[in-house]
């Protein structure tokens, strides 16, 4: 199997340099399982594991691959299995922020990242012109996907099922600045050929959105085969019942490359303020404007959010949505940095119990 249809290039191949010397061999991960995972590499396909000394130096849960890594490879000729060793360094991740280990962080759980996607170059966000279209949760996807590193698109399928689609489509395009807005009908094979023009060659396009929006229709139409299940959606509230159950990577007929998800009815972010400064250009743009610098854009005088939200220059829900991913980030640098701390504290007496160890053998042999 050739590396650069699976997405190989220079950026790769530099961080393998010293895993070549060693004896490995580049794979990327094409699903992820409970305790294996389904590698593509040069010889074709095969399940492989983490090694030991992976598992124990792993700290995260995002420091594990996730669909789309690059991975250093054990692989021996004729066997089915292999070992993964390392992951090389991510050109671009999809995550989001989880609640591990007794569930929300109020009541003792964890907050950690869960890797949805990795080195992706096109992110489309997918969404359906019927009860499923909301202009806040396109929103946040944006966010999330320019946070990412990857480059958002979105797609309005069902656009059979939508008496306005141009208003639909301006409404997005105001609310997604400088985001390609494209509306297609994947049951009726409308408008799909645009979508293949960001699905080159070794290039990946990770596909997101709820359950029940399409992808799977619109994947099945790129591939040229019903490869992906499909199921109706629920009627009266346009919900689907998941029939992507894992992540994918699959390898289109012209060399495209696409990642299938889980639908997801809510996604939380796991990032800084890079997203929200794109997504929101317009109301930080606005916010300098304001006669004060630290202007909290409720009472003060010569403010230009208040301005534009009473003359109808800017959306009031749009701007609540705004302050509401700006809350959610601040209290998720919060926790982050409290488990920063948690970490560092551990590696301290990790380091520490090291240190009384040696110490112990070195006065053993009468050398301390």
């Amino acid at each position: 199997m050739n590396l650069n249809t699976l997405g190989w290039h220079d950026f790769f191949a530099s961080h393998f340099a010293s895993f070549q010397e060693q004896g490995f061999v580049p794979g990327r991960i094409a699903q992820e399982h409970r305790n294996c995972y389904q590698v593509l590499f040069r010889d074709g396909e095969l399940r492989a594991e983490v090694s030991g000394k992976f598992r124990h130096d792993s700290q995260t849960r995002a420091d594990f691959p996730a669909v789309g890594d690059w991975v250093a490879l054990a692989a021996k000729p004729g066997q089915e299995r292999a070992i993964i060793h390392a992951v090389l360094p991510r050109r671009s991740v999809f995550s989001r922020k989880a609640i591990l280990s007794g569930g929300m962080p109020e009541t003792g759980g964890t907050t950690d990242q869960q890797v949805l996607a990795a080195n992706v170059d096109t992110v489309m966000l997918i969404t359906g012109l019927d009860d499923n279209y909301n202009v806040r949760r396109i929103e946040r996807y944006v966010t999330i996907a320019w946070d990412s590193g990857a480059a958002p698109v979105i797609v309005l399928n069902k656009a059979d099922l939508c008496d306005d689609v141009d208003a639909r489509v301006r409404e997005v395009a105001d609310a997604a600045i400088g985001v390609p807005v494209h509306a297609v009908s994947a049951m009726e094979n409308s408008g799909l050929e645009i979508l293949q023009e960001y699905i080159k060659s070794g290039q990946t396009v990770a596909f997101l959105g709820s359950s029940g929006v399409g992808k799977s229709t619109i994947i099945n139409h790129l591939l040229g085969t019903e490869r992906q299940k499909v199921q109706d959606v629920r009627g009266g509230d346009s919900r689907g019942r998941h029939t992507t159950v894992h992540r994918e990577l699959i390898v289109l007929p012209d060399g495209g490359i696409v990642i299938d998800t889980p639908g997801m009815r809510e996604i939380q972010p796991w990032s800084n303020d890079e997203g929200i400064e794109r997504t929101f250009a317009d109301i930080i743009d606005l916010a300098t404007h304001c006669r004060f610098n630290d202007c909290s854009h409720q009472n003060e005088p010569g403010c230009a959010i208040r301005q534009a939200l009473e003359d109808g220059t800017l959306d009031r829900k749009r701007f609540r949505n705004y302050l509401k991913l700006q809350k959610e980030l601040a209290h998720l640098a919060r926790r982050q940095n409290e488990h920063a701390a948690r970490q560092e504290q551990r590696q301290w007496g990790k380091r520490i119990r090291n240190y009384h160890k040696a110490m112990k053998e070195l006065r053993k042999k009468g050398l301390a």
